[in-house]
């Protein structure tokens, strides 16, 4: 008989819980709520309950049948709504038992009958939905989220106590965030500008969303006191500072763009081809240095022309930077017809369009600078110069140890008297 209280209600509500993990309900709070319903691929089934509802034990024996019914379908979770108060405040819980169907981003709440068969029914719908929803090629969820105010958006970032630290804070980019309620009518009226304006800077400044409701942490880390509330985050700022202007997408994006500045490209050695796709990908064109072998140019000679490099891209910076060891990309240097002499050699290629040019010049900042201004600049600029296509329309890449920055000498062969 559980009788004693502690200071907290953890160890009275363990004693009432409905549920056990053998029944095949998944035990939610406000701490697991996103990553188990709000990130999963999958659907799932919750209910709000309090346990001095009479109601919700009447629920049980029918809930824990509709868990073994749906095995290995749909997901199926209990959420204590007296001591997680967050989640069912967000979904403006009202009564008990609540039970929403979630779908990616989209929930719809049950109102059938409190049955095993009744739930698996509202299920096998949401699951005939969802094949519509992606035969359309629609994404799961896109729906709006029964009128309550949802933030997600391909172009606007779903922020939480777990991911702000890495995604904004420790960011090389700027961010824009907004810190909502989702009861809030203003962030009601704000949440279709704020995504306009997300979709029109087009990740050149990320914008992002904070559910201060649910995710107090860092609300009171930055003390919001009203919604919204809007904060700009330099690269790596921990503070932010206040927007206080007018909230319409172009308003917005206007203060964004004062913010902006183009990152500089870090010059990266291509050791393997995930780094030159991320390097490369999306980018107007990208540039591809052949530097001598370390034997020839030992680590302050190689440093030097590094250093050209960077001075470069900090101009060129829409541009992607590669740097190779001459040698260490044979079929790289195949494809871009490289003769094996005559180190450093510098190629520009269009990733889009898989042509490329080879630098004919001065290996300096202005013969390169000279170089790209002409091969980079106007419509169709790179195609209208002296040109080749890639062998076989790509590059064959192999997996390489990075320099290690240290010069290296030829080894030294045992002197063997010849008998």
């Amino acid at each position: 008989m559980c009788i004693f209280w502690i200071s907290s209600l953890l160890l009275f509500s363990s004693c009432l819980a409905f549920y056990t993990p053998s029944d095949g309900i998944s035990e939610l709070t406000d701490a697991n709520f996103d990553s188990k319903v709000m990130k999963s691929d999958g659907i799932w089934v919750v209910e709000f309950y309090a346990p001095y509802c009479g109601h919700c034990k009447n629920l049980v024996p029918e809930y824990k049948k509709a868990a073994k019914l749906l095995k290995g379908i749909a997901s199926i979770g209990a959420i204590d709504a007296t001591i997680h108060q967050s989640i069912p405040s967000k979904y403006s819980i009202k009564g008990y038992p609540t039970i929403k169907i979630f779908s990616g981003s989209k929930s719809t709440d049950y109102n059938g009958p409190r049955t095993a068969k009744g739930i698996a029914d509202a299920v096998r719908k949401t699951i005939g939905e969802v094949i519509e929803s992606r035969l359309k090629g629609k994404k799961s969820g896109s729906a709006k989220n029964s009128g309550k105010s949802s933030k997600k958006s391909s172009d606007v970032v779903i922020l939480t106590d777990s991911n702000f630290e890495k995604l904004v804070l420790n960011s090389k980019e700027a961010w824009m965030v907004e810190f909502f309620a989702p009861w809030c009518g203003h962030c009601q009226k704000l949440e279709p500008e704020w995504k306009k304006a997300a979709r029109e800077m087009g990740g050149r400044v990320k914008f992002g969303a904070l559910d201060a409701t649910a995710h107090q942490q860092m609300a009171q880390k930055f003390m919001i006191q009203g919604f919204p509330t809007i904060k700009f985050f330099p690269p790596g700022s921990t503070e932010g500072e206040d927007y206080q202007g007018p909230r319409t997408a172009t308003d917005l994006i206007s203060y964004a763009e004062s913010k902006y500045e183009e990152p500089t490209p870090e010059v990266t050695e291509g050791t393997g081809k995930q780094v030159i796709e991320e390097v490369c990908g999306g980018k107007q064109l990208c540039i591809f240095t052949f530097l001598p072998s370390i034997y020839d140019c030992q680590s302050k000679c190689r440093q030097e022309k590094l250093e050209i490099l960077n001075d470069l891209a900090t101009g060129f910076k829409r541009f992607g930077w590669i740097w190779m060891e001459a040698g260490s990309q044979p079929d790289v240097e195949k494809a871009f017809e490289i003769a094996d002499s005559g180190y450093p050699v510098l190629v520009a290629m269009s990733p889009k369009k898989l042509k490329f040019t080879t630098q004919i010049g001065q290996f300096s900042v202005e013969g390169i600078r000279e170089f790209l201004n002409s091969v980079g600049y106007g419509k169709g600029r790179v195609s209208s110069i002296q040109t080749a296509h890639l062998s076989n329309n790509s590059l064959k890449i192999a997996e390489i140890e990075a320099w290690d920055g240290k010069d290296k000498e030829l080894p030294i062969e045992d002197e063997k008297s010849e008998l």
